[in-house]
């Protein structure tokens, strides 16, 4: 991830498939972590699907339930992602396996694919697996409310690392360990 000039801040972009489950709470989630370490000014986050089926739809109602219930903010519309906005991001976060291969794959250049990554590779204690699918956060869409607590517990496991990587590329310090 390269650092921004003193007046660029730092863009990050979310991705899962529709852009009304999981890629607006990680959004929401890591917008307040920004807010709470005082770089809203410096870290710009958004969000965006692979895919174009919610276009123009807000988040889906159980995302906004817990959302809400965690005591976090909730703005959004969903769009779908353009290989164009590359050129503006610096990191690009890939919320499933399936959406890393396919946001490099739309990449244009090998430094844009270098953009994208895993949200869950930034949580110390998850386990990528045999498989690597263990950094998955697994869509929560087709079943019950549940799925989306444990989705929103998955993007807070790996907000802070993710913080502390916007941080460095800041040219700030890492948070010190609670």
């Amino acid at each position: 991830m390269s650092a921004p000039t003193s007046r660029t801040p730092l863009r990050v972009c979310f991705v899962c498939t529709g852009n009304i489950c999981r890629s607006p709470m990680a959004e929401s989630v890591f917008r307040a972590r920004v807010e709470e370490a005082g770089l809203g000014a410096l870290v710009v986050a958004d969000s965006a699907g692979t895919g174009s089926w919610h276009e123009g739809d807000g988040a889906d109602h159980r995302t906004v339930a817990v959302l809400r219930a965690g005591g976090y903010g909730y703005e959004h519309i969903a769009r779908q992602f353009q290989p164009e906005w590359f050129a503006g991001l610096d990191l690009v976060i890939a919320l499933d396996s399936g959406h890393l291969r396919d946001l490099r794959r739309l990449a244009p250049t090998p430094r844009d694919a270098a953009k994208v990554r895993l949200l869950r590779s930034y949580d110390p204690a998850a386990d990528a697996g045999a498989d690597g699918r263990g950094l998955d956060v697994p869509d929560p869409y087709y079943g019950d409310l549940s799925g989306f607590e444990t989705c929103l517990e998955m993007c807070e496991a790996a907000a802070d690392g993710l913080l502390d990587a916007v941080r460095d590329a800041l040219g700030r310090e890492p948070a010190p360990a609670p």
